[in-house]
């Protein structure tokens, strides 16, 4: 592999790696696939602030299923 697509590679790689950190200390709940779909989102022109509201309306719809399975005489 010539040397400037490893570096390219590394950078990224180290990029992600930094946004991952990030996301943890701000405890998103994010896994990397999950952040990686997002960032490529942003990067294609998707408004973050709009993706962040989305992203937190399907976590709090996922806790609310994962609540009603787990007491299924409860709503």
């Amino acid at each position: 592999m010539p040397e400037p697509v490893h570096h390219q590679i590394n950078t990224a790689r180290k990029t992600f790696q930094a946004l991952y950190r990030i996301s943890k200390l701000l405890n998103t709940n994010l896994d990397p696939a999950t952040l990686s779909y997002c960032v490529r989102l942003c990067e294609n022109g998707v408004n973050p602030q709009a993706l962040a509201t989305v992203v937190k309306e399907l976590q709090r719809e996922v806790k609310a299923l994962n609540n009603a399975n787990n007491y299924p005489g409860k709503k």
